[in-house]
């Protein structure tokens, strides 16, 4: 069969082109906007890209065309795939028809970590000998793609609550029929679809209702948001998960969890993970690995519980866990220049940026470095850019010693406002060649600076590692 994809560079459709590929089907795709890691990994795979959107990349007739939730009505390709009649389907409709009918699917859902949290979870279950399935938003330095059709039962998903289609308005997750379901958190995002976080919230409801008796929720004790989904209706098993302070038995019995993570070291690099059932003792056992954040802590956390629920011992899981080298772009480390080192997040939410950079600051902290950490940070998101957070915004950077906000003209509000409301030192730019001569100019050895974006940013960090490298020779 030969599909094509329209926009395949997003890190769903992305993951889905290889997954086909992967199935034997000949696979094209093309987008508006190609850049890495998603663009790398699809020429890697032999996947033919094409750019922009026009009817004649559909020229012959592929068998299916799978169109992405950022087409509409308008689009080129999409009217003429409607003129002509081609069959055609979402994404998350290809992937249940085809790849996750009649599997133990294990779907991790909430506002963020997901793509972090999918992976840990993919790589505990291969790392057990399960030969997972497996379709990640991202690139996990552990596996050579996004996504793989795995040689068991099980398949691992990174579950989505934006919609599926311009034809489809479901949010994606409620294709995929999970048996067992981490609920990470929840907070309002997608303002661009989602009138109020009351909207999400009964999307994640669908999702609970289609959830089997036998299956499995996992969210933590302390999310309100997702606390009022579950008293709206819960038919399948709940587990509780929770981050502890203090880890007395007592104190987990009064809670009532079922799992609990407790910090070993304060920037969570060195953590101790145990269940609780029934009043029975909690077996445990203990991670020491490279990343840092309590945000990553309660990922962990998630990716042990879901793992056990498909078999694999506590201890097993953790064992993986400390041979887990993250995800590019979450707080990924792309060079060293004279003791200057440049880090890219995939930060789409103020809470994104205020966890991710407490963590690094808390493992600058460990690490005793000399220098500032400094963010520079492009508010991409459609919410972002709609003002919807724009109250909090200023202030999800207060880890940082010096925020570069970065306007690239989208933001319907001003920026400078943001700059203006800050506790700590920021700045507006509005170029990025300037901005890359700034940091280039005024960066220190012990300096950790963290580029902040769900975009490519103008391929901002290969240009400032340029800038560093001549500024010190």
């Amino acid at each position: 069969m030969h599909i094509h994809i329209l926009g395949i560079c997003g890190t769903f459709m992305g993951s889905l082109a290889v997954l086909a590929k992967q199935m034997g089907h000949t696979v094209s795709g093309c987008d508006a906007n190609v850049y890495p890691p998603m663009s790398t990994q699809l020429e890697e795979q032999g996947i033919t890209l094409m750019e922009g959107f026009k009817a004649e990349h559909l020229q012959p007739h592929p068998d299916l065309v799978v169109i992405g939730n950022a087409l509409s009505r308008g689009n080129p390709a999409v009217e003429y795939t409607l003129e002509q009649g081609l069959d055609y389907c979402s994404g998350p409709e290809w992937l249940s028809r085809y790849v996750l009918r009649g599997r133990w699917v294990l779907a991790v859902a909430g506002t963020h970590g997901k793509t972090t949290t999918s992976s840990m979870l993919a790589w505990i279950l291969s790392y057990a000998g399960l030969s997972p399935g497996y379709l990640i938003g991202g690139v996990a330095s552990n596996f050579p793609s996004s996504a793989a059709v795995g040689e068991s039962p099980f398949f691992v998903v990174e579950a989505d609550e934006y919609d599926s289609a311009f034809f489809d308005k479901r949010s994606k997750f409620v294709h995929y029929a999970p048996r067992t379901a981490i609920f990470n958190n929840l907070e309002f995002d997608h303002g661009d679809i989602f009138p109020d976080l009351a909207a999400i919230q009964r999307q994640f409801h669908h999702l609970v209702r289609i959830i089997p008796g036998n299956g499995l929720i996992l969210s933590p004790r302390d999310d309100d948001n997702l606390n009022e989904v579950l008293e709206q209706g819960c038919w399948s098993q709940r587990q509780a998960m929770d981050l502890l302070s203090e880890g007395t038995d007592a104190a987990l019995e009064e809670r009532g969890m079922s799992w609990f993570v407790r910090l070993l070291s304060s920037d969570g690099s060195h953590f101790e993970i145990g269940k609780r059932l029934d009043g029975a003792p909690a077996p445990t056992a203990q991670v020491q690995w490279t990343l840092s954040g309590t945000h990553n802590v309660r990922n962990a956390l998630a990716a042990v519980a879901a793992a056990h629920h498909a078999g694999v011992a506590i201890d097993v899981a953790c064992e993986a866990l400390e041979q887990f080298q993250g995800v590019k772009r979450r707080q990924e480390l792309l060079g060293e220049v004279n003791g200057v080192r440049v880090y890219d997040d995939f930060a789409h939410h103020p809470t994104a940026i205020a966890i991710t950079l407490e963590g690094m600051r808390a493992k600058f902290i460990k690490a005793q470095r000399s220098g500032r950490l400094i963010a520079v940070i492009e508010p991409r998101s459609n919410t972002m850019k709609m003002g919807v957070h724009k109250d909090v915004l200023a202030q999800s950077s207060s880890s940082a010693d010096m925020t570069y906000w970065f306007d690239a003209g989208t933001a319907a509000f001003d920026l400078a406002s943001i700059v203006k409301a800050s506790s700590t030192p920021a700045r507006l730019a509005d170029s990025i060649e300037t901005l890359v001569a700034t940091l280039a100019a005024e960066a220190k050895t012990g300096d950790d600076i963290v580029i902040m974006s769900n975009g490519g940013f103008g391929g901002i960090h290969q240009k400032l590692l340029q800038a560093l490298r001549a500024s010190a020779s």
